[in-house]
């Protein structure tokens, strides 16, 4: 179980780094916008950070579709730019809504374990899963909800981190 985590988790911090990257790419001309997508993509790369610290720590082998990750989320961040600002900001709420709740049901499974070397675990995945969260309010308090064909795309988003997530469990 905590192989799995892990290797979801930094898999996911890497499409994380890699969509602020895409998103960047794009709509960084905009200094304002650009102040904001460089903060959550720092917080991002601290996340993938802490991340790679736990594989080495608890010697697990990362996903074989980390690469894929990287990639695909430079292109989710390059596409949801190209709708716009607020599509993009969808993007952020659809994704860390999706992984919000994927940190706390690790949270909930690692607080059944009552082994103290999960702590610095557990530790790290509430400060990731509530700086995700901070993202998702920063998303919508940007207009997120206010993009064309918002649920489409929020579901659609919010569906892949799904596979994602089922994948990288696996593979």
């Amino acid at each position: 179980m905590i192989d799995r985590f892990i290797r979801i988790n930094q898999a996911g911090e890497t499409a994380a780094v890699t969509i602020y990257k895409g998103q960047l790419a794009v709509l960084g001309h905009d200094p304002k916008l650009k102040r904001l997508l460089e903060h959550m993509r720092d917080q991002e790369v601290v996340h993938l950070q802490i991340m790679d610290k736990h594989i080495a720590d608890f010697h697990v082998r990362p996903t074989i579709l980390q690469p894929v990750a990287a990639v695909g989320g430079y292109i989710l961040g390059v596409t949801s730019a190209l709708l716009g600002m607020k599509s993009a900001m969808t993007c952020t709420e659809a994704v860390e809504t999706r992984i919000g709740g994927h940190y706390n049901d690790q949270l909930r499974d690692l607080y059944l374990l009552k082994h103290k070397e999960l702590d610095d675990l557990k530790r790290s995945i509430a400060k990731c899963r509530d700086e995700e969260l901070e993202h998702l309010d920063t998303a919508v308090d940007h207009g997120a909800q206010l993009a064309p064909l918002h649920q489409l795309q929020f579901e659609l988003i919010k569906g892949g981190c799904s596979v994602a997530i089922w994948l990288c469990a696996r593979i």
